[in-house]
């Protein structure tokens, strides 16, 4: 008696299982998300949270994902969704983004999955080598800001500076930013919005 239900033998493409394609986009998308959900909600244990929330929301939905569009934009609009309503049961009282703000950040993170040739880690890499070169009146108020989350008017306090300035000095330093990861061709103008 044969066995009809044998595999195929010989170097036939098998259809990737939907797991393993699901953990190789995961993969390649990670580091992407994550940086957009701790952009988004600034506190460390949240954002695991609902870094771990979008997987389970994803898996579930893998089957409606239109694979013509980028997988990265399709997971930020799952975790938009669920960085909103973390605000919402949170009912703070006035939340730290909004909409439109995640909406920037999406864009900028689709802005950073068009660059070619480079990962995430090279080009955070050159940002930090960036922010290194900068000069320590630029430096500090960079640091400040975007890393530990202060606000314009803790900075003017702390640097004593008006908050006018401190918001010159944070513009100026964005722009030698900006120019200086341009000639590392890690960013392009067209990246920079308006």
């Amino acid at each position: 008696m044969t066995d009809d239900a044998a595999p195929p033998q010989g170097p036939q493409a098998r259809p990737v299982e939907p797991l393993a394609l699901f953990e190789i986009l995961i993969r390649e998308n990670a580091d992407s998300l994550t940086a957009f959900l701790r952009a988004s909600v600034r506190d460390e244990h949240a954002a695991d949270d609902l870094f771990q929330e979008t997987m389970l929301i994803a898996w579930r939905k893998i089957g409606v994902y239109d694979r013509s569009r980028p997988f990265g934009a399709w997971l930020r609009g799952i975790a938009k969704r669920l960085v909103l309503a973390h605000f919402r049961k949170a009912a703070q009282q006035a939340p730290p983004v909004d909409e439109h703000i995640l909406e920037h950040f999406d864009q900028r993170m689709a802005q950073v999955d068009r660059q070619s040739g480079d990962t995430l880690e090279e080009k955070l890499a050159a940002l930090k080598d960036c922010i290194e070169h900068l000069a320590p009146r630029y430096r500090e108020p960079i640091d400040l800001h975007y890393r530990q989350h202060r606000p314009t008017e803790w900075i003017a306090e702390h640097l004593a500076m008006t908050r006018d300035a401190v918001q010159k000095q944070l513009q100026r330093a964005r722009v030698q930013l900006a120019e200086c990861l341009q000639r590392k061709t890690v960013w392009t103008k067209t990246d920079q919005g308006t």
